[in-house]
């Protein structure tokens, strides 16, 4: 069973998300809350598996209420999945930073909500690492401080596979480029994350990014 924090101060909203994700058989929601500070307070008592995070709220927004979760070390297993709408892609780039592990819009279909938090929860490659770097590359200017020393951890086969992945490629695709098998592919990748200290393939990208291994547009 998933256990699910839904965050939204817009009582409409957050009831219409509760009521898709209980319909859900796999799915469980032990918390609801109004505002950043709320959701910082729910996570760290009930540890839910994925926080579905509104961005704009009063008293704390989504932001700062990810960056507090996601920097808590008693929460490391928690995942924040960001609820948003179009014009909020920049803060959704913001979230992703601090800790977000996906983003999808308040206006889905109930099919695709439950989708994508139970791709957050599985850490499932398909859960927008080429919609990551489509919005990122919309919203991250050219010339990025740019900070290799993060990638001193890993081998030059590391380096191929992060970029393969910050480009939006799934295990199976990894092993066809780089004629390796998808399970070698695979541990590539958990060995990457483990190294940067990351816990799935949106932080990734961000990585890529912040590093220079991969600049807007390329």
């Amino acid at each position: 069973m998933i256990s699910v924090l839904v965050v939204d101060d817009q009582v409409l909203i957050r009831q219409a998300v509760v009521d898709i994700l209980t319909d859900a058989d796999d799915i469980e929601v032990v918390g609801e809350a109004v505002n950043g500070l709320e959701a910082v307070e729910i996570a760290g008592a009930q540890h839910p598996d994925v926080v579905l995070m509104d961005i704009r709220m009063p008293e704390l927004d989504g932001i700062g209420a990810t960056e507090q979760i996601c920097a808590d070390p008693a929460l490391t297993a928690v995942r924040v999945l960001i609820l948003t709408t179009f014009e909020e892609d920049e803060y959704v780039v913001a979230a992703l930073r601090v800790g977000a592990s996906g983003f999808i819009g308040k206006g889905s279909e109930p099919e695709d909500i439950v989708r994508a938090v139970r791709a957050v929860h599985a850490g499932d490659s398909l859960l927008s690492a080429t919609a990551t770097r489509a919005l990122i590359s919309r919203h991250v200017p050219p010339a990025l401080p740019v900070d290799r020393a993060m990638l001193a951890a890993l081998t030059e086969r590391e380096e191929e596979v992060l970029l393969l992945v910050a480009r939006g490629r799934s295990n199976q695709e990894i092993a066809d480029a780089l004629f390796i098998s998808p399970h070698t592919a695979k541990t590539h990748v958990n060995r990457i994350m483990t190294k940067l200290g990351v816990h799935d393939r949106a932080q990734l990208v961000i990585v890529a990014y912040e590093t220079g291994l991969l600049t807007p547009g390329s």
